[in-house]
């Protein structure tokens, strides 16, 4: 895996432009740094949700009638 940045072009609509502007800015980082890490986040948790949907595809499956009737006898309903 390589770690050389690879360049892309990204149209974002006008005020999310100015608002990743403004805040590298502040953390004093580029809008490249910023959308880099919400991607990463936005794949882990991908990852994390298919990990979890994984672990549970062997549970037992119930339909929505039992589903409620299970809700309303523990009082979530």
């Amino acid at each position: 895996m390589t770690t050389e940045p690879k360049p892309s072009t990204i149209y974002f609509d006008a005020k999310i432009h100015d608002a990743l502007r403004i805040k590298a800015a502040i953390n004093r980082c580029s809008v490249s740094d910023l959308v880099n890490e919400a991607v990463r986040q936005s794949l882990a948790e991908d990852q994390e949700d298919l990990a979890a949907f994984e672990a549970r595809a062997h549970e037992p499956t119930i339909n929505y009638e039992a589903l409620l009737k299970d809700l309303n006898v523990h009082g979530m309903s």
